[in-house]
């Protein structure tokens, strides 16, 4: 009968790194935005780098870059379940880089998550707090939490794209592999093929015993 295999211990640094970027992106987001509340006026536009960066309070009652905005509801239970997966995951993740990726996307989702759950108008339906304005980008408006939230969907592609598990190891992609198999073969091959050489190299060493005068070894003329 077959042991079933032992779990993988929980790696506790990446957890700490996991909750250290979220608690980072949180607090960041949170505080920029009571900033925002308290000191901009609503739907101004405040130049900050001419036309390339701008200030525009806004609240925004749909998701992330203000799309949907009549489904609020609907992204604050995508939100939650967004956070509930990766605390999930979380004690299957060895690699600090993914560590660091979801721990971004966790405090994103938490970011605006607190928006829709506590501001108004009312719990599950509360606006998000927008202010980031590029128009030579994008003509939607965004936050510190959209913005992480992008930056790690970015690094997440890359992970995936050079092959980084969540426990830390590398995947070995099919043309690396084959290469890899063709090269055991051929040192293989060329390690039988030395064998052999050494063997046909040898000298022959005739038998002190046998016949030199053409007679086999039972006496018969071998003619």
């Amino acid at each position: 009968m077959s042991r079933p295999a032992p779990r993988a211990k929980v790696s506790v640094r990446a957890i700490a790194a996991l909750a250290f970027a979220a608690v980072v992106v949180v607090a960041l987001d949170q505080s920029v935005k009571a900033l925002v509340v308290a000191n901009l006026p609503y739907g101004q536009v405040v130049p900050v780098l001419g036309g390339a960066l701008q200030f525009l309070y806004v609240r925004n009652p749909g998701a992330a870059f203000s799309f949907a905005v009549n489904m609020t509801w609907v992204f604050s239970i995508v939100s939650a379940a967004v956070v509930v997966a990766i605390i999930v995951f979380a004690r299957r993740i060895r690699s600090m880089w993914w560590a660091i990726v979801l721990g971004m996307l966790l405090g994103g989702a938490l970011g605006n998550l607190l928006d829709r759950l506590f501001r108004e108008p009312g719990f599950g339906r509360g606006h998000v707090v927008d202010f980031i304005s590029t128009p030579w980008m994008m003509p939607a408006i965004y936050n510190i939490a959209d913005s992480f939230i992008c930056v790690s969907m970015a690094i997440f592609v890359l992970l995936v794209v050079f092959g980084v598990n969540l426990d830390g190891t590398r995947t070995v992609s099919d043309k690396r592999r084959r290469g890899s198999d063709a090269a055991d073969v051929t040192g293989v091959a060329g390690a039988t093929g030395v064998a052999e050489a050494s063997t046909a190299s040898r000298p022959v060493v005739e038998d002190a015993r046998a016949p030199r005068d053409g007679r086999d070894s039972l006496g018969h003329d071998a003619t």
